[in-house]
């Protein structure tokens, strides 16, 4: 098992990553990193997929346009022998083409010793309908909560097909790693959106949000704040005497939080708080 896991990422040391191709790239044999994390899953007989229960799968890393859910992976920059690895759990027998029934599991390798570090089940996170998630990927900014606890962010986007009523969200959360365990401690903000009403072909009124996070050097219980700055911009387009669409922008509006942790999470501003899974 071993000699498994280190073939594979002396592989992965000799692959230049791009940003684009990281969540394909770094998982590298996707199928080896399934058996060594999970042993008793049984592979299917196309081996695109294994199965860990009667109705729970795994799918490998899928093909660019693939809506489907594949295993993402990103070696970690603050630990460079640490790849971290998010397992889509699909519960087939509750799950249909337009809606996902299932959980992620965050899987820690440490890639000297080739084993599973830590690992930490989320239930229902993978559960979706007409707003649909799109993409999964970790996100590995500066998050250093104190000087020997550093985490790492999952940003999942969801969407729905709407054209007059288009909505896209992206959640953030974020996990801190520490000797003992991986904790969830910061659950669900928003960090990107998208939405509003019109007509499909120009008049509306539409509004978007972007936010990012920096760390702060105050703290409070152990860990330090962290400075959230969201802007938000709203856009009324019409038609002009011509017929031509013409963008009607409003003034940006923007707004500073802080997070402060409480002991056991960062609460998340109800203006942030995104949409349950």
């Amino acid at each position: 098992m071993r000699l498994l896991l280190s073939s594979l990422f002396v592989g992965l040391a000799a692959v230049s990553l791009s940003p684009s191709r990281a969540a394909a790239d770094d998982c590298g044999d996707a199928a080896a990193l399934v058996q060594l994390a999970y042993p008793k899953a049984q592979k299917s007989a196309d081996g695109k997929s294994f199965t860990l229960e009667t109705h729970t799968s795994i799918a490998l890393t899928l093909p660019e346009g693939d809506n489907s859910f594949g295993l993402v992976c990103k070696i970690w920059p603050a630990h460079d022998d640490v790849l971290l690895v998010a397992v889509p759990l699909i519960d087939s027998a509750k799950s249909s083409d337009g809606e996902h029934v299932g959980d992620i599991e965050l899987l820690v390798f440490d890639m000297n010793s080739s084993q599973v570090r830590q690992r930490l089940l989320q239930p229902g996170l993978l559960n979706d309908d007409a707003i649909a998630i799109r993409k999964i990927e970790f996100d590995t900014g500066r998050y250093r909560l104190a000087s020997d606890v550093t985490a790492f962010g999952l940003r999942i986007e969801m969407a729905n097909h709407s054209q007059p009523n288009p909505f896209r969200e992206t959640d953030f959360r974020l996990y801190a790693l520490t000797r003992d365990a991986l904790r969830l401690v910061l659950d669900g903000l928003v960090v990107d959106s998208f939405g509003g009403e019109g007509d499909a072909s120009c008049a509306g009124s539409f509004h978007s949000s972007q936010a990012s996070l920096s760390m702060r050097s105050a703290s409070h219980h152990g860990y330090h704040d962290i400075n959230v700055r969201d802007r938000m911009n709203t856009d009324e387009p019409s038609p002009d005497k011509d017929g031509e669409c013409q963008s009607h922008p409003g003034k940006p509006v923007k707004q500073t939080y802080r997070l402060r942790y409480d002991g056991s999470r960062y609460p998340v501003p109800a203006a942030l708080k995104a949409l349950g899974p």
